[in-house]
């Protein structure tokens, strides 16, 4: 038994590494499979997928999509929670900012209008998040059950705000928001890079993000240790909610219209980046560029699939593999830092 424990030890050290850095060897896998189906196919239209412009801007648009929601989940399920209204609290900040673009079109010049319809919408959709924060530190209503309630509450606003239907606007500044370019990259993933540094910094280099982690890993532990989890907690949702919003803002401005339900069918792939890019289900780690790996490795599936002209429907089945895979790694992972992946007591 002595002469295998260094070998066991390191073999268990091994396994930890690929169980941390599996996202990242998942994406280049992923990336080498549609770059050899594009050479080695010939029904695809051109004969390369990483090195194709469209593909690559294709592939951060998606991907975009996914972080801008994921950025704020992600603070959240560190901090061993989790928000399900981001996907109708960006279609709420949608129509919000809609219909004030809507009312004031013909009274003010658009970027005024745009102004005041990005703060509104931000407005509300930071009110769900303040609510959500409060039933969750408060009320110590469970997160999973008080924002699914809050999901239903912002979904039916929404509904009531946009009469029912697709708010349509015309505006050409919000329409430059959501479909323009600057140095060459669309608006929405120069936003979504500088969002993505800011939760970075946040949650690397601040006492905000060793709060989150210490909450995350010992909520106990970190309310003797004088973390006000109280105020933290509600902070979190509120700017769950506010990436939330962003979101809903690109929406509005590239589709030229706010719609109430415009981030529910992101809402799975939002929290699937989160724990794809090593998040635990139990909170206490995971990275922003974690999520971004995640969301990347979402996305290149998604426009992956469509490239190799794949049906749609298999876009479903390929996600929804990845997120099971993702829950087996983090158990195994757990198990391996328990000390169940060494041997020991076998």
């Amino acid at each position: 038994m002595a002469v295998n424990a260094p070998q066991a030890t390191r073999s268990n050290e091994i396994l930890k590494f690929l169980t941390k850095a599996w996202s990242w060897l998942f994406l280049i896998l992923v990336l080498l499979f549609f770059e050899l189906w594009s050479r080695f196919d010939g029904n695809t239209r051109v004969n390369t997928f990483i090195f194709n412009i469209a593909s690559v801007q294709s592939v951060l648009l998606y991907a975009t999509q996914y972080l801008m929601m994921a950025l704020g989940l992600t603070i959240v399920i560190i901090s061993a929670g989790i928000d399900l209204s981001v996907g109708f609290t960006s279609g709420l900040a949608s129509v919000t900012a809609a219909v004030i673009i809507k009312n004031l079109t013909g009274t003010l010049p658009d970027y005024l209008s745009f102004g005041l319809a990005v703060i509104g919408g931000i407005l509300m959709a930071m009110l769900f998040g303040y609510f959500n924060g409060l039933m969750v530190a408060k009320l110590k209503v469970p997160s999973f059950i008080g924002t699914l309630g809050t999901s239903g509450v912002a979904r039916g606003v929404a509904f009531l705000i946009a009469g029912g239907s697709t708010v349509a606007i015309k505006n050409t500044v919000a329409r430059e928001f959501g479909n323009g370019d600057l140095l060459g990259l669309p608006i929405p993933v120069v936003i979504a890079a500088m969002l993505t540094l800011v939760f970075h910094y946040l949650l690397s280099s601040t006492k905000f993000g060793l709060y989150v982690y210490a909450m995350g890993g010992n909520f106990n532990s970190a309310v003797r240790a004088g973390v006000n989890t109280t105020r933290l907690t509600i902070s979190l949702y509120v700017l769950s909610a506010f990436t939330a919003a962003i979101f809903g803002l690109f929406y509005m401005g590239r589709f030229s219209g706010g719609k109430p339900d415009a981030g529910d069918p992101v809402l799975l792939n939002a929290v699937a980046a989160v724990f794809i890019g090593g998040a635990s289900l139990t909170g206490g780690s995971g990275t922003v560029m974690g999520t971004v790996i995640g969301a990347l490795i979402l996305a290149i599936i998604q426009f992956g699939l469509v490239f190799i002209q794949l049906p749609p429907f298999w876009q479903f089945i390929a996600v929804g593999l990845v997120i099971i895979l993702a829950v087996l790694i983090d158990q195994f992972r757990d198990r391996l830092i328990r000390g169940g992946g060494s041997g020991e007591g076998r």
